[in-house]
């Protein structure tokens, strides 16, 4: 594959013998103008005159930008665990054109237009790849959520459990309805991390490096728990509502159920769910730490099986990095360690090792990772290789593989529960809006980043 040279905007043509193209993978020739896709056409479809041509290898997919809307960027406050120069680089040699950053790990967290403001002031000139914003419903900013909205968040995020933060603290049951009142008045969304705190209250904290001790320390009901309230409360306001990072396999029929319903609430899931399993999982290991926990090899079957039949709208990396210290390999304390995994760059492969064992396809990829993440947020110009779309793309091999060794990651922190793990599929080359990404390990190197932070469309 060869790319263009430049800045400049002309045409372009990219012919691919393989691109997933609606629900199909098919040859194709791929037209880009002015940043955005122009036309889909034959795969021998006459360039206009004076365009330059891109041809893709014959083990080459060509794949929309992914979209990835749960990432922990950090910044400002908390920039030495990740921030948005190393996030966005991370993302972009992942095949991500669009991230959302969550509204907590920051200082401030994104709980009030001012907030709100600072962190864009700090992501702008930064960012590789476009980045949009959670804002944050938390204990007494009631007033604070609908400003947030018309200010252009995608959505408001609530713990029902302790955060791990004290600056980020968890709406109790009714404080969660009112939350949703209030967001349903104007439109909104709510975004919810579900595990029951009183449930998490009533088992033993874990202390030392048992890892069955942590697991059992957050049980299944924690989350089944929860997500029978969320359910209750969409049902009570029409608010609309989003699981985060589900793990239990056993809410899947709360989730199916709601959704026979009509109830307007999806749910997501993990790479980490998707491809670790508990059984694994020595102990000591406090880099496979997250919350919820990653369960059983049984549970992760369940989980397949939930996005197999649509109970599980997508998959997000949840990307939670931290510095090293954090995890505490000293002691490998998982009552101490921070819980959150590092996978914004390697996603894709993650998910794709496993998904192709199971028969899944590059099609099922993209409406996972790319198709229902865009509608999740209203980004309907992206995630799809269509007219009019931005032309965010992602060049695939998905018959190649490669060692993951943390040292070459982008991420800020090189830690990893992926580490000298074999993944197949790579990643060769990122577009974003119809320009090739030069992203290497030198960053110094690399041209100026040339992402744009995103506002809330009207449409949503």
């Amino acid at each position: 594959m060869t790319v263009p040279n430049g800045d400049e905007l002309s045409d372009i043509v990219i012919r691919a013998l393989r691109a997933v193209v609606g629900e199909r993978e098919r040859a194709c020739a791929v037209f880009l103008r002015d940043g955005r896709i122009s036309a889909v056409e034959n795969y021998d479809a006459s360039a206009p005159e004076g365009a330059r041509e891109v041809v893709l290898a014959a083990d080459e997919v060509l794949l929309p930008g992914l979209v990835d809307t749960h990432v922990h960027v950090n910044e400002p406050g908390r920039t030495q665990w990740e921030g948005f120069a190393t996030a966005t680089r991370a993302a972009a040699a992942g095949g991500v054109t669009t991230i959302v950053d969550m509204p907590l790990n920051s200082i401030p967290s994104t709980v009030d237009v001012a907030a709100l403001e600072v962190k864009r002031k700090v992501a702008s000139e930064q960012v590789t790849v476009d980045v949009g914003f959670w804002g944050g419903a938390i204990p007494g900013n009631l007033a604070e959520l609908e400003p947030l909205w018309n200010d252009g968040v995608f959505g408001f995020k609530c713990f029902l459990a302790h955060s791990g933060l004290d600056e980020y603290p968890p709406l109790d049951r009714e404080q969660m309805v009112d939350a949703m009142r209030t967001i349903a008045g104007f439109g909104g969304l709510l975004i919810v991390h579900a595990e029951d705190g009183p449930t998490l209250d009533a088992r033993t904290r874990p202390a030392g490096p048992r890892y069955d001790d942590f697991l059992h320390s957050r049980p299944p009901v924690a989350e089944s728990r929860a997500v029978a309230q969320v359910v209750d409360g969409v049902r009570r306001t029409g608010c609309r509502a989003h699981i985060l990072h589900l793990s239990d396999a056993e809410s899947l029929a709360l989730v199916a159920e709601a959704k026979a319903e009509g109830l307007p609430l999806t749910a997501e899931t993990c790479p980490h769910y998707l491809s670790l399993f508990s059984e694994e999982i020595l102990d000591g290991s406090t880099h496979f730490k997250c919350c919820p926990p990653i369960r059983e090899a049984r549970n992760r079957e369940a989980l397949w099986r939930g996005l197999a039949d649509g109970t599980l709208d997508c998959i997000v990396s949840d990307h939670s990095p931290c510095l090293p210290e954090l995890k505490k390999f000293s002691s490998g304390d998982f009552g101490e360690a921070w819980g959150g995994i590092s996978s914004l760059q390697l996603g894709l492969p993650v998910v794709w090792s496993e998904a192709r064992k199971r028969g899944h396809g590059l099609v099922d990829m993209v409406r996972w990772m790319a198709g229902r993440t865009a509608e999740l947020v209203g980004l309907g110009d992206r995630g799809s290789i269509a007219v009019g779309n931005v032309a965010d793309l992602s060049v695939f091999a998905p018959d190649d593989a490669f060692v993951v060794f943390p040292e070459r990651l982008h991420h800020r922190n090189a830690v990893t529960p992926y580490a000298e793990r074999a993944l197949a599929g790579v990643v060769r080359q990122t577009w974003l809006a119809g320009r090739p990404l030069a992203v290497t390990l030198d960053a110094a190197r690399d041209p100026a980043p040339r992402g744009a932070l995103l506002r809330r469309k009207e449409s949503l």
